[in-house]
């Protein structure tokens, strides 16, 4: 089984490759292959490990790259230009965020042309499609995007569904949360503070917090989310409903709930290390998080992090 990460030099993308090395089981046979597709791949590339260097913009790069490796039976399409980086560079975003996953998509439809399997496709979305919420997220919640990226991840969503409707791609769109603890790096998202927090808090140290204590927020540990990815690429889209795009379960907690976790996680004093200075931006895009219901996904068999402590300690185990 051939198996394609893109973005696999990314915070998420580098803990999938780990969980998919020659011989990982996924979905019931064996990885043969893996190729690794990012602007720049550390270690050495083995017999059963292609790296694929270059720029996921370059549409010239993208083909070639594909069209020289064997037929993809599973592709995870990681790569992206997220939030704040969208916004201040549009044209980038359109490049990696829409042109290459119409590529993907498109290389897709020209397998199932040669007459190989169309290959499972998982598509990596998030919640940030909502935009402004409803008072209950659910399954049948509206999508009104508020930034760029919101927007070219709904537009992803609805290709995803619409070239597996022509049996091109066996596509399935993962709304992804928030994912903790991202590495202590530039990155342009804005959700940077909540694993900067529990980094900071976990080693006693103190924190100026962007968001008032009452704060709610969704968010899943990188070792759930890794797991929700394996399985998105296996699962049976009847149980679902049908339904090819789904929101992943997560958890909804308080800021306030979270700095007491990192205290009893940790055994840091993490109440009195922390600051409040809300940043209204801040506080609209990541503070104000409803209820979410997710029976499709849950049905299908994905699941969030047990509790917020859970989360808590499995946020730093793969740091």
């Amino acid at each position: 089984m051939h198996v394609l990460i893109t973005g696999a030099a990314g915070f998420l993308g580098r803990a999938l490759a780990q969980r998919l090395s020659p011989g990982s089981p996924l979905g019931g046979r064996a990885v043969g292959q893996l190729t690794l597709m990012d602007l720049a791949l550390e270690g050495q590339a083995q017999t059963s490990v292609r790296h694929c260097a270059g720029d996921m913009g370059d549409g010239g790069w993208l083909c070639t790259a594909l069209k020289e490796g064997p037929p993809i039976d599973v592709l995870f399409h990681l790569a992206s230009i997220p939030g704040g980086s969208a916004e201040q560079n549009y044209l980038l975003a359109r490049r990696v965020n829409l042109e290459a996953t119409q590529t993907l998509l498109e290389h897709g439809q020209q397998q199932v042309g040669s007459g190989q399997a169309a290959p499972v496709l998982v598509f990596a979305s998030s919640i940030a499609v909502f935009g402004q919420m409803p008072a209950v997220v659910n399954d049948d919640a509206p999508t009104r995007p508020q930034m760029t990226y919101g927007t070219q991840k709904r537009i992803g969503e609805l290709w995803v569904e619409d070239f597996s409707r022509r049996g091109w791609v066996d596509g399935r769109a993962v709304r992804i949360p928030g994912v903790l603890a991202r590495p202590p790096a530039r990155t342009g998202q804005l959700s940077a503070f909540l694993s900067d927090i529990i980094r900071e808090l976990a080693a006693g140290r103190s924190f100026t917090c962007p968001t008032s204590p009452e704060a709610t927020t969704w968010a899943s540990s990188l070792p759930c989310v890794v797991e929700q990815l394996l399985h998105a690429a296996s699962f049976d889209v009847a149980a679902s409903e049908g339904q090819r795009v789904l929101t992943l379960p997560t958890l909804r907690f308080a800021m306030a709930e979270l700095v007491q976790a990192i205290g009893r996680v940790y055994a840091t004093p993490a109440t009195d290390l922390v600051r409040w200075m809300p940043d209204e931006r801040i506080e609209t895009l990541f503070g104000r998080f409803p209820p979410l219901l997710t029976p499709r996904a849950q049905a299908a068999g994905f699941r969030p992090d047990n509790d917020l402590d859970t989360l808590v300690r499995q946020a730093l185990a793969l740091g």
